[in-house]
């Protein structure tokens, strides 16, 4: 079992960056899946970014390919979502996932974080 915690979440203007970062205890971020959701008021949880392991295959939803970067560093158990260039439209709860298998889909999620909020002001 993993446990989960983002932290990096906050206030920035449209066209700053902030970066995301998920603190994994329990067991390694290199034995999972690992992704990042999101999740707009009113709206079901969506997936942004996510990083297999072995090899580290990465996968972007359209609207953040080239803005956003998911990154794994083992050595400090931890995943990344680095994010440039935001809008607005980004502002939403931002969720790390984990899961055994290779799957990007929400519902093949085993282990959540409890979210960090990132809103962008225009």
């Amino acid at each position: 079992q993993v446990q989960l915690v983002e932290s990096g979440g906050g206030l920035v203007q449209a066209g700053g960056s902030l970066r995301l970062s998920c603190a994994a205890s329990g067991r390694t971020v290199s034995d999972y899946t690992m992704a990042w959701f999101r999740q707009f008021p009113g709206k079901e949880r969506e997936f942004v970014a996510g990083i297999r392991r072995n090899p580290d295959t990465t996968n972007y939803v359209d609207s953040v390919k080239g803005r956003f970067t998911i990154s794994r560093d083992v050595a400090k158990n931890t995943v990344y979502l680095q994010m440039n260039s935001l809008k607005p439209e980004d502002t939403a709860v931002y969720y790390c996932a984990a899961n055994y298998g290779s799957r990007w889909s929400l519902q093949f999620m085993d282990y959540w974080g409890k979210g960090t909020l990132v809103t962008v002001s225009s």
